[in-house]
């Protein structure tokens, strides 16, 4: 794999002196060797991987093709075990499961109490295997053990627990119509769903989609992404635990182009939910259109804002900025990943937010104290080093970072850019990696519209003690959520999707689960009605 050094990058640079990069390299090399070396021995996990296969109508079976592909470790790039490969006919044999169990099965015929019932085993049992989900997603996905085992994998537990409670709550109205009728609304489940998730957050992304899904009644077809499906097939078999029946959730891991297109065009699937890049979900509207045009939920990617005005606490926006940036390396669609700072305090902000940077701990997320792993895999490990070469050619500032750790496995530095313009593809594109952009502002008008000038419109970061400021920022700003003063809160009763490009429709909180089911009215005459 060809993949740059130092060397490489200052040969390319046109905006660094020769002065300014030898400064560079002489505070970076001690901390860059320490980590190298330690990156060379990584930690063995403690978990056995006992589930690879398909999960149709229960079972876990082979392809029917029989082929595998090799999920990675990406602190290594070595395989970690070989995972059935589903296509098209696998996707066929799920949906017809996943079909069979909503029309004939007991679930969506089952009181919402006796539902609500078997999420709730489900969370305990997550509650009992933290370790060994945690431990898988950190080997299958590269983050820190200690954020899966923290906040992940217990997040899955609590939002389970939460759409446990919806069960019985979900109910339709009585309406008063002009005449002698008696009109009702029920809300019924949709049918079934198919499902595709993404690889940075393989558990939470699980949760989000299947627990509105099936707490609702619906059946479900999930594809995980092809790089990490593990923590997605150890979970099914604790759904069959706590009484999940056969059927209700399927589990096809395999690519892109074969598995998931052909559930997005499924003429027997009844709505799709993907989240993903902007790119993918373009293909998957358009497959979902073409077919039996299924209604579609799209959680895409983001270009986020995070605006600091010169009144804020410095620190605790430093500190925020830095955890929505670099948080789960990078690899977040909400990631605060334009940071705009107000021109009297730009210079403070950004010798903090570099020091900070240059104080995050890169290692094998299986040890203790490490804020940041590998990235996911090696296209997206590329990706990230071709946008850092990016911004040094556009004359961009590189105040840190800007290379790989060690020869093993996809580390990259903490890397901070300075000096930004709007132009600029590193303040464009979605990089989706440990790259922060920082740039200057004078005033409130100009920072919306600069803020707003974007394909994507996902969330924002707003940081002032001025309460006019932020209400006129969370007003102005064209995003799914604003958070004021904090970054990344993710409670499950907080509703979660984006404007423009960054998708439509919600996850989490009472909007998801109305993507799950279908309103009917029913009338009915009524004969000599008494208020008549």
């Amino acid at each position: 794999m060809a993949t740059p050094r130092i060397s490489g990058i200052i040969s390319r640079s046109l905006s660094l002196s020769a002065a300014i990069v030898v400064s560079h390299v002489k505070r970076n090399i001690s901390s860059l060797r320490t980590a190298a070396a330690a990156l060379k021995n990584p930690i063995t996990p403690p978990v056995r991987i006992n589930h690879t296969q398909l999960l149709i109508n229960g079972k876990f079976v082979d392809s029917v093709s029989g082929k595998t592909f090799p999920t990675l470790d990406p602190r290594t790039g070595q395989v970690i075990a070989n995972v059935a490969e589903g296509d098209a006919e696998d996707i066929n044999r799920a949906v017809a499961a996943a079909r069979k169990a909503f029309d004939e099965g007991p679930w969506p015929k089952m009181t919402a109490h006796e539902r609500s019932r078997v999420l709730l085993r489900f969370a305990d049992l997550v509650d009992k295997h933290i370790d060994e989900l945690a431990a898988l997603e950190t080997w299958n996905n590269g983050k820190p053990y200690e954020h899966a085992a923290k906040i992940d994998v217990p997040g899955v537990a609590r939002l389970f627990r939460y759409y446990a409670g919806w069960a019985d709550k979900i109910h339709g109205l009585t309406v008063p119509a002009d005449g002698p009728y008696n009109v009702q609304t029920l809300h019924e489940p949709i049918g079934v769903a198919g499902q595709i998730i993404p690889w940075n957050f393989p558990l939470a992304m699980l949760a989000w989609k299947i627990a509105p899904a099936i707490v609702t009644g619906n059946t479900v077809v999930l594809k995980p992404a092809e790089q990490t499906p593990l923590t997605a097939l150890y979970a099914a078999k604790l759904l069959h635990e706590a009484g999940l029946p056969p059927g209700v959730l399927n589990i096809v891991p395999g690519y892109g182009p074969t598995a998931g297109a052909a559930l997005a065009s499924h003429m027997d699937v009844d709505k799709i939910a993907f989240t993903g890049s902007t790119d993918t979900g373009k293909i998957v509207q358009e497959l979902a259109a073409k077919s039996n045009l299924k209604p579609v939920t799209l959680e895409l990617g983001g270009k986020s804002p995070f605006i600091v005005f010169e009144d804020a606490n410095i620190d605790m926006a430093v500190e925020q900025a830095h955890m929505a940036l670099f948080f789960n390396q990078g690899q977040c669609c909400a990631a605060g990943s334009r940071t705009f700072i107000h021109e009297h305090v730009y210079d403070e902000f950004l010798e903090k937010a570099k020091a900070r940077a240059q104080r995050c701990t890169v290692g094998d997320p299986f040890q203790k104290g490490i804020e940041q792993g590998p990235q996911i895999d090696t296209e997206q490990f590329e990706k990230i080093l071709r946008y850092i070469r990016s911004g040094i050619e556009s004359n961009a500032t590189l105040e840190c970072g800007g290379d790989r750790i060690g020869s093993q496995g996809y580390y990259i530095q903490p890397t901070v850019f300075s000096n930004v313009k709007d132009d600029m593809l590193i303040a464009q594109d979605e990089i989706f990696g440990p790259v922060q952009t920082i740039l200057k502002f004078k005033d409130v008008d100009e920072v919306i519209k600069r803020a707003n000038t974007t394909r994507y419109g996902l969330a924002a970061g707003v940081f002032t003690k001025n309460i006019d400021t932020a209400n006129t920022l969370t007003r102005a700003l064209r995003v799914g959520t604003v958070w004021v003063n904090c970054y990344y809160v993710f409670d499950v009763t907080i509703p979660f999707g984006g404007y423009k490009m960054s998708g439509y429709g919600r996850e989490k909180g009472i909007y998801n689960l109305h993507h799950y089911l279908q309103v009917k009215a029913v009338v009915t005459p009524l004969e000599n009605p008494a208020w008549l």
